[in-house]
Formats: C-alpha cells, structure tokens, sequence
C-alpha cells in the first residue's frame, strides 16, 4: 500500500500550529485570518460591531445612534404588522399586492432587527424590546383606536375560544 494511502482515502495532515509569538498579521499569508471577537453572551458596552463592520466604533455618539435606530426598526415593524393598507373597493391584485410588499418589508426590518440583537450587546436587546413593546402598545392594542375590542362572546371576535374572559 502506498505511504499516504489507506483504504482508498488520502491520509491529510492538520494545519500548521502557531509558533511561538506568531500573530495572525505574522503569520503566511491565506493560513490564518484575523477576525474581531464575537461575543457569545450579553455584554454591556458600546464597544463592538452591530450590523455594519466598524459601526458604532468607539463614539459614545454612534452607540446612541445605533440604540435609536434599532429601537425604531423595532417600532416600525410593530406598525407594518398592525397596519391595513387595503381600501375599499380596490382591486384584490393591487391590494395582494401592497399587502405583499408590506410584508416583504417587515420581515426584512424583523430580520435586521434579529440581527442587531445577535451582537449579544446588553443595551441593543433592551431598546429592541422596548421598540418592539411600544409599537405594540400603539398600534397593537385597542387604546390609541377609535373603537373598543370585540367583547369575548362577540362571534366577530379574533379572540381564540379558549381565553376565558
């Protein structure tokens, strides 16, 4: 049998070990990449990348930023969730199709908003909660509409039958 082979399979070598006070910038080129550090548990800080590579950086300022923007992609999905955009007497295509879009567009946002959040930074998690909450508070419950909810035994009700009232 040939030295290397064995049963029909090439034998492969690991990779090379880091040497000694070897960095990835000193190290060959193509054998080894340098990557920041992901967190893989909730931090607190301002100090790490969400979303964009480099942003926020370092500026307490675009922290802020980042907060206010991840809280309203939060309240803006909470809006096109709870939003009606057919009117009366349209078309069922055009109206399939705004709806579609709509849809198209908060999943997107919600998928962004997924993504600020798996940067596992403490405050980025906290401000998409409360986006998403007081979307939900303004366009989700009856309080900011002009007519009260259904009442339980209304037939008309999105109420499930198994919530007693």
């Amino acid at each position: 049998m040939d030295e290397g082979h064995m049963n029909g399979m090439t034998e492969m070598s690991p990779p090379p070990m880091a040497t000694a006070g070897a960095t990835p910038t000193t190290m060959a080129a193509g054998s080894m990449h340098h990557h920041p550090m992901m967190h893989m548990a909730f931090f607190w800080g301002k100090n790490g990348e969400i979303l964009f590579p480099g942003w926020p950086g370092t500026n307490s300022g675009m922290y802020a930023l980042v907060l206010i923007f991840v809280f309203l992609l939060a309240f803006l999905v909470e809006l096109l969730s709870h939003s009606n955009f057919g009117r009366k007497g349209s078309s069922p295509v055009a109206v399939g199709l705004v709806q579609t879009l709509v849809h198209t567009l908060r999943a997107g946002l919600a998928y962004m908003v997924m993504l600020a959040v798996m940067s596992f930074n403490g405050g980025v998690f906290l401000v998409a909660v409360a986006g998403h909450a007081l979307g939900f508070f303004v366009f989700g419950t009856w309080i900011f509409k002009k007519s009260p909810p259904p009442l339980a035994g209304d037939k008309s009700s999105d109420m499930s039958p198994m919530i007693c009232a």
